[in-house]
């Protein structure tokens, strides 16, 4: 499989290319050149095929050329090795719990598996590689995890001051080794601006080998195709196609949602749940897609003003906005809206949501309770485990979130970041001059 930039002023390049670069020399995001054709025999025979089977077929397409299929496996098998369960909230509505592996977030997967394929890549080099990434909650801890410890590379993670919780804090500032954590004084997209800055300097590119882990490089976004498969696998009601509805910040999920739907897995409406950072929304509407300033919300993770991966949507229905809204919905959440569908669910139903997971089960409860929205319910994509925020939670339910052992010894860890202004000439000091 080859891969070409959405700016079409860059050469094709093979998967192992376009993950080591990460973004490509335009600055364009990486496409997949053809699109493979999921098998009906994967479709009709699922229930009874292994998570990790599930993946490896998946994936495979996507990694010819670059990834054998020995090694492909193992990487798979390393990187699901935890469940992905389906719960059904009530007979319309089902969870996708994606908070089951070592950060407790959905990111968990994308960032195992593009750190096994890097650390692949580089198995026989003699160059260091620096990972650099923003992140708007999870995805830096995820990102920490997975590479901690790989030879060869260093992470440095920027995140904004005091709009992380103190878990996804914990998680991606108490590591050390090859883990480098920024604390910018300022939002997400100042975060994610200085990192894209970064990829275009070009006295950085002399003297650094650099690839990104955002959502943006196809060896983090192309696996969470994954997620909707075992959601497909475990979905009780075959006969009717599932509505899809994905709590969307950077649209990276819910892109690899759709591309799983348009290469064959019978999945039915999507709906990009959204907080008030709502661009999207908004696009839908009118067909202007400008972004704005970020605000803080309870959903952190979603507080994206400039949604990167949502240029891959356009280019995935053709640029045709009408295939597109054919395919994709989207809904605004306030956090009022968000902290009492939390307390309601639990009342009703004794399920605890984060607030992302609420964001996107408001939405789709909206969505459901419109004609003809019903068509046999839907599930949500539940992102990240409730303890990450437990005052939202704890408020709305009345009870305490039990920390899992995996976080207790954590969280009792010192914390250690750079704090920094939300300047580039500052990234580019520390990693031309600070970084180890």
């Amino acid at each position: 499989m080859n891969y070409y930039s959405l700016n079409h002023q860059s050469p094709i390049v093979s998967f192992k290319e376009a993950t080591i670069q990460g973004q490509a020399p335009d600055k364009g995001l990486y496409f997949p050149q053809q699109l493979p054709v999921v098998s009906k025999a994967l479709i009709n025979g699922i229930e009874n095929i292994s998570d990790v089977d599930i993946a490896f077929e998946v994936m495979k397409p996507y990694v010819a050329g670059s990834v054998n299929d020995e090694e492909l496996y193992h990487i798979v098998k390393e990187t699901l090795n935890f469940p992905v369960p389906l719960q059904y909230v009530n007979t319309a509505i089902a969870s996708l719990e994606l908070f089951h592996g070592p950060t407790l977030a959905f990111k968990d997967v994308g960032a195992r598996f593009m750190s096994r394929c890097l650390g692949h890549f580089l198995k026989h080099e003699d160059r260091e590689v620096t990972v650099l990434v923003a992140t708007s909650g999870d995805t830096g801890g995820a990102v920490a995890n997975g590479f901690y410890g790989v030879d060869n590379v260093n992470v440095v993670i920027l995140y904004p001051k005091g709009r992380v919780s103190p878990v996804q804090e914990k998680q991606l500032t108490t590591l050390g080794k090859n883990i480098t954590a920024l604390e910018v004084e300022g939002s997400f997209d100042d975060c994610q601006r200085m990192v894209k800055e970064a990829f275009a300097d070009k006295e950085i590119n002399e003297k650094k080998f650099l690839t990104s882990a955002n959502s943006i490089n196809v060896a983090r976004w192309l696996p969470q195709q994954v997620y909707y498969f075992l959601a497909y696998k475990q979905w009780k009601q075959k006969d009717t196609q599932p509505v899809v509805c994905v709590p969307s910040g950077n649209f990276g999920n819910i892109c690899a949602g759709l591309l799983a739907k348009v290469t064959g897995l019978p999945l039915g409406h999507f709906i990009a749940a959204c907080n008030v950072n709502d661009i999207v929304s908004h696009y839908l509407q009118t067909q202007e897609l400008k972004p704005k300033e970020t605000t803080a919300t309870l959903s952190n993770a979603m507080d994206v003003g400039n949604p990167s991966n949502f240029v891959r949507i356009i280019e995935l229905f053709h640029k045709q906005f009408p295939e597109l809204k054919n395919n994709l919905s989207a809904f605004t959440i306030t956090d009022e809206e968000t902290i009492n569908t939390i307390r309601e669910v639990y009342k009703d139903h004794g399920y605890t949501l984060d607030p992302h997971g609420a964001v996107a089960y408001c939405a789709l409860k909206r969505y459901l309770d419109t004609p003809p929205g019903g068509r046999g319910g839907g599930f949500i994509l539940e992102t990240a485990h409730p303890v990450k925020f437990p005052d939202a939670v704890e408020s709305a339910t009345g009870q305490n979130v039990n920390i899992p052992a995996a976080l207790e010894e954590m969280m009792n860890r010192e914390k250690a970041s750079v704090v920094m202004q939300p300047d580039f000439e500052n990234l580019k000091s520390f990693l031309l001059e600070g970084q180890k």
